[in-house]
């Protein structure tokens, strides 16, 4: 990482009044980045440890083990609010989404997995469908072995040259089963050869530097819980089925 990223001045320009924690836009030089200081961290009931900028660069860590850029390049470092998490800002394509909830009827016959029906406040049947992607489904094998309790469709940033991006995972590596995603469209069906791969890869990590570097932001039992899943993943060899008491998907979707 160059050094200015980590050492130069960090500048907001604007807040995401949207999300639920403090987040801002600034930039680093003419870097354009994501500022999410953890003095602006709202505990959860389940996960009420105010680390949420630490479970956001550990996802970057395991992402990269993976192999398939599935988060943007986050970091820690000290900025305007104090410590907290910087990301490199992402600008999607205003023409593609990834994931869409369509009136029923208007379901798409090839391209597309259809996850859920239910209604909309009109009391219009609609469906929630996401595309049938490569890069989703890496995201979705992602998102199952850390654990996100979090994965809304507005999560899922549509580059315009294909790339799917995913971003906010404060809510990520509990020790408890929390897996709660839109991507549900694969169920029951087998990884492909890169996909395993990719398991293979973050399996082997986490015994040496991956590791190392996590055990700096997480508690070991969720290194332990994180390497449980990429196992058992990688054992059973096929996308999981919702379980537990806890809804399978995030409210609201998007």
């Amino acid at each position: 990482m160059p050094p200015d990223l980590l050492d130069g001045e960090l500048e907001l320009t604007g807040r995401i009044r949207s999300a639920s924690n403090a987040s801002f836009v600034g930039s680093i030089g003419d870097v354009l980045v994501i500022y999410k200081p953890e003095s602006g961290e709202r505990p959860l009931w389940d996960f009420p440890d105010a680390n949420l900028a630490h479970r956001e660069a550990a996802a970057y860590l395991v992402s990269e083990s993976f192999g398939w850029d599935v988060v943007p390049h986050t970091w820690l470092r000290d900025g305007p609010h104090g410590r907290g998490m910087v990301q490199l800002w992402q600008e999607p394509d205003p023409d593609q989404d990834a994931v869409e909830l369509i009136v029923e009827t208007e379901m798409p016959d090839v391209g597309w997995r259809h996850v859920l029906d239910g209604r909309d406040e009109y009391n219009r049947p609609v469906s929630l469908i996401h595309e049938d992607s490569e890069a989703l489904r890496r995201m979705a094998v992602f998102d199952i072995v850390v654990n996100n309790a979090d994965r809304k469709g507005d999560h899922i940033l549509a580059m315009e040259d294909g790339r799917r991006h995913g971003v906010d995972h404060g809510l990520t590596f509990h020790v408890q089963h929390k897996l709660r995603t839109v991507l549900w469209g694969w169920l029951g069906e087998s990884l492909n050869a890169e996909e395993l791969a990719g398991l293979d890869r973050v399996c082997a990590a986490l015994d040496g530097e991956l590791g190392e570097r996590l055990a700096e932001l997480l508690e070991a039992a969720e290194i332990a819980a994180l390497a449980s899943r990429c196992k058992r993943l990688r054992a059973e060899g096929r996308f999981p089925a919702p379980r537990g008491q806890m809804p399978a998907t995030p409210w609201p979707l998007f």
